[in-house]
């Protein structure tokens, strides 16, 4: 495993290749407490590049090798020391027949843990987690990215939990009638009455609250309805970069007052403002061509190509990750930052060695160089976002002791 850590780490540019006993060290770290992502669209990729194909999508061998190449694969997750992920179910949120494409979402998680049982096992809790590492598994937890995901109703939002949902992000990319995003106008300016009832009861029914992708006012209206930790499953620091996806240190304190944890994204779009700027302007050249933006590389349309040539990409490497790391615990504490790579959601891009699931040891080398203890580099791997599930689980545990309480029947027409 150290052998194959180096590899990576030399084809990806020489100053990334971590000191030897740096990497021992990491893969220790990493066996006692394997990482736990907080976010993979694995799913989504599956249904958009192979047709929903599940089963005929071998995930045992290299995925990047495929005609529609994939950043995640088992191979790949064993040499990352991934020990649980929070698989997302998302959908476009103008996306119509929205639950019943997030039921497909969930089936298509449910399949390929369900077709590789020797890997993967599906889990709810935090018991499950450990569990299923210690047998050498991969726990995996299921997020939905959206609340426009449960069409105003409740009572969706308590059948996605029965069906082992174990977070909802409140918005992706549009605002909706209850709650703002990040990356369109408010609606909600905040949350409203219906966006309050859906934090209480996602406390009650012991499902974490995701931040990511809301806007700051949102953010600050959920953390302070919310009688339990949250966390922000992929999301970085705008000190860094400034994105308006990205939280400002203002929310981070509050988010480390709240208990809970940032999982930091690995989108060089969220990571650096000159890659930002890159992507833009070569977003506008393709445009002005007629071409499609989304695909980076050697696969590009020939136009990107070339543009790309005279353009060189910025450079992102895993220090830049490890500034974002460090902002994070400067500013929040270093029991409330976390790893949420946003793998198969971010068109195969990537940090430098860290484009696949297979590239967190280079992070890690890369704080434990900057003087990062153990103790801490466990906390960022798995063991903070596992101190957030059960606190989410007790208050969870307070909500069922109050069986007089019966759940909320409440409907947000104007979202439906």
């Amino acid at each position: 495993m150290i052998a194959a850590f180096l590899l990576i780490a030399a084809q990806s540019s020489p100053a990334a290749v971590p000191d030897p006993k740096i990497a021992q060290r990491v893969a220790r770290v990493l066996e006692r407490s394997p990482v736990i992502d907080g976010h993979n669209d694995l799913a989504w990729e599956i249904r958009d590049l192979h047709d929903a194909k599940v089963e005929a999508v071998n995930l045992s061998v290299d995925t990047a090798r495929l005609p529609n190449p994939l950043q995640t694969d088992i191979p790949r997750l064993r040499k990352g020391h991934v020990g649980g992920q929070f698989w997302s179910v998302y959908i476009p949120a103008d996306a119509p027949r929205a639950v019943e494409m997030t039921l497909e979402e969930i089936d298509i998680v449910r399949r390929f843990v369900a077709a590789n049982p020797a890997t993967f096992e599906l889990a709810t809790n935090a018991a499950d987690i450990r569990r299923i590492e210690k047998a050498g598994r991969i726990a995996s937890l299921i997020g939905v990215e959206g609340g426009h995901q449960i069409d105003g109703r409740l009572s969706v939002l308590r059948q996605y939990r029965a069906l082992g949902v174990a977070y909802m992000t409140l918005t992706h990319g549009k605002s909706l009638n209850w709650a703002d995003s990040s990356t369109d106008t408010p609606r909600a300016n905040g949350l409203s009455d219906f966006g309050r009832q859906v934090v209480a009861e996602m406390n009650r029914i012991g499902m974490i609250v995701d931040v990511s992708h809301v806007s700051d006012a949102t953010m600050a209206a959920a953390l302070a309805a919310a009688k339990a930790p949250v966390i922000a499953s992929h999301s970085s620091a705008r000190a860094i970069a400034d994105a308006p996806r990205n939280i400002p240190d203002d929310l981070l304190r509050v988010i480390g007052a709240n208990g809970g944890v940032v999982m930091v994204n690995f989108y060089p779009s969220f990571l650096s403002g000159e890659w930002r700027a890159w992507d833009v302007a070569r977003s506008a050249y393709a445009k002005s061509v007629g071409v499609p933006a989304s695909v980076y590389g050697a696969k590009s349309p020939a136009p990107l190509v070339a543009w790309d040539a005279a353009h060189p990409e910025p450079r992102v490497t895993a220090a830049t990750v490890a500034d974002h790391v460090e902002h994070i615990a400067k500013v929040a504490g270093h029991d409330h930052v976390g790893i949420g790579g946003d793998f198969d959601g971010i068109q195969g891009t990537g940090p430098i060695g860290l484009k696949g699931v297979d590239g967190y040891p280079l992070l890690f080398a890369e704080l434990a160089r900057r003087g990062w203890s153990d103790g801490d580099l466990a906390k960022l791997s798995g063991g903070n976002v596992l101190r957030v599930i059960e606190a989410v689980e007790a208050v969870e545990a307070v909500a069922k002791g109050m069986t007089g309480v019966p759940p909320v029947d409440a409907t947000d027409l104007a979202s439906r």
